[in-house]
């Protein structure tokens, strides 16, 4: 497998490049953003590191960038940003993760492992009320009119369309969406849920993301019940 490493410290570039190799990967590399973007409009990647701070382009906007053409390979963020504004921001942009710096070399190991296992293509459309999901073209229409969702909320709410009619707890979430397997502030789990509703034209009455107080969401079976 192929994974691009953009990264502007050599030392840990260097660090990375040489275990991700040890264990069989495939690696480039690039010291800043303009050149990372450079090196995914030519190649493909299974994955891609990223670092935040990066001269010519910042990962923030590279992540973006590569989400515009890019919707499925999965991005995590390298960073000694920390906060929930930060958190926020980078999945937003379409990361598929996010991991502080320093970190030990094994977590991002299983961080990677978590990304990298098979998804599976072959899935149905999903329909509630006048809404449609359809997971080949990873479209979402509403009323006839397609509507654009950030890859993580689209990874959220087909979550909660292949579970529909049952509650999703914010902790099944973090770790079934966000595919993170430990302690994880789940109030970005709300932000996120927020976004879809407002993209959808959902109204404050309106239960078909239903907010379970304390506990998750669940999608209803007839919109508006």
């Amino acid at each position: 497998m192929n994974i691009l490493v953009v990264e502007d410290q050599s030392g840990i570039l260097k660090f990375l490049k040489q275990g991700l190799e040890e264990e069989g990967y495939n690696v480039d590399i690039a010291e800043d953003g303009l050149s990372g973007f450079n090196k995914t409009r030519s190649h493909s990647y299974s994955l891609i590191l990223l670092d935040w701070m990066l001269p010519k382009m910042t990962g923030l906007e590279l992540c973006m960038k590569i989400r515009l053409t890019d919707k499925t390979t999965p991005i995590i963020f390298l960073t000694a940003r920390d906060t929930l504004e930060d958190t926020i921001k980078g999945l937003t942009a379409g990361a598929n993760d996010y991991i502080k710096k320093p970190f030990s070399f094994e977590e991002l190991l299983v961080r990677i492992n978590v990304q990298l296992r098979s998804y599976v293509t072959d899935k149905p459309d999903y329909i509630f009320g006048n809404i449609t999901l359809k997971t080949a073209t990873h479209q979402i229409f509403s009323g006839g009119s397609e509507v654009y969702l950030t890859q993580k909320e689209f990874m959220l709410l087909e979550y909660l369309l292949i579970n529909k009619g049952k509650i999703c707890t914010r902790e099944d979430i973090i770790r079934d969406v966000w595919k993170i397997h430990f302690d994880y502030d789940t109030g970005i789990i709300d932000v996120f849920i927020n976004g879809i509703r407002k993209k959808l034209g959902l109204q404050k009455n309106d239960n078909s993301i239903k907010t379970v107080r304390g506990v998750g969401y669940i999608v209803n079976d007839t919109t508006g019940s």
